[in-house]
């Protein structure tokens, strides 16, 4: 790692190591956590060995340690040769006026969006520092492949995913989501952020909003096909996440989704630990062309 980037923690983990790590932001301007699970293959060959990763994006008011503590992803990403990688969901110490007034918007609410919006917009560069900070940094300092990044996440994070993956094909080559807010101009968690974030002019918004990129795309942006899984006890269901609306725009463009519902899981880390094993071996396939 850089100079600017100081290892916090590292525990022993499935024959890997885990991480946790506070860097510099020059994109964010604060500093910045994130956590890498980085699987046996990768010190067993320290000659050289690259790994293929998945960045996941966690949901609201959550940070860079909740997947790494509660997904129980590690085991099976050390099986399979993948490194995860899981950056916190916003900046912290702005000093922002409001920013930690509510829970769905502010600190642990970046959306994985650019703000332009006073004061937001001097910080809140999630998607800006995740693209063109985060992933150059770990790739050229640590045991990874930049050319085998897969994305995928939860809840805003589930959001995030999609809405990188859309916009950056080229970085990201595979994509999947646990209950994803797949519509967020048309619900009240989406119109919040984005009120705040890109202001009140909702022409702005479309450009942050999977279902409404899907359905511009001339062509399947993932062809090998975008995996989603949902459960139908998650309360937050009907009001905030639609994934009914970015089925609808895969459909429209020949985009291949494999929707996934499961009765009595909700929207928390019990549902998604449920599924984690499926959502690698999805990512491995895709990035390796081997699953176990």
């Amino acid at each position: 790692m850089n100079k600017t980037t100081q290892l916090i923690a590292e525990h022993g983990c499935f024959g890997g190591v885990q991480r946790f790590y506070q860097h510099d932001s020059t994109t964010i301007g604060l500093p910045m956590k994130f956590s890498v699970f980085l699987p046996p293959q990768t010190l067993m060959d320290e000659a050289g060995g690259k790994v293929p990763a998945l960045i996941y994006l966690a949901g609201l008011t959550c940070n860079e340690e909740t997947f790494m503590v509660k997904a129980g992803a590690q085991r099976l990403a050390a099986d399979l040769g993948l490194a995860l990688i899981a950056p916190d969901t916003s900046p912290r110490g702005a000093n922002a006026p409001g920013e930690a007034d509510n829970w769905d918007f502010g600190v642990g609410a970046g959306f994985y969006l650019d703000a332009t919006q006073a004061p937001w917009a001097k910080n809140w560069r999630m998607e800006s520092y995740i693209t063109q900070e985060l992933l150059p940094l770990v790739t050229s300092t640590l045991p990874i492949n930049a050319n085998k990044i897969g994305i995928f996440g939860h809840s805003m994070g589930g959001h995030g995913a999609l809405t990188l993956a859309i916009k950056h094909p080229a970085l990201f080559k595979s994509v999947s989501a646990f209950a994803p807010i797949c519509a967020p101009t048309q619900c009240p968690w989406g119109r919040n952020a984005f009120t705040g974030y890109l202001g009140a002019d909702e022409s702005n918004w479309a450009a942050q909003d999977a279902s409404a990129l899907m359905s511009q795309m001339k062509a399947a942006p993932y062809p090998g096909g975008i995996l989603l899984d949902q459960g139908l006890a998650d309360k937050f269901l009907a009001e905030q996440l639609h994934p009914h609306i970015f089925k609808a725009a895969c459909k429209s463009v020949n985009q291949t989704l494999v929707l996934r519902e499961h009765a009595g899981y909700d929207h928390g880390y019990y549902f998604i630990a449920s599924f984690m094993a499926d959502h690698l071996q999805h990512h491995a396939q895709h990035l390796t062309g081997n699953s176990l």
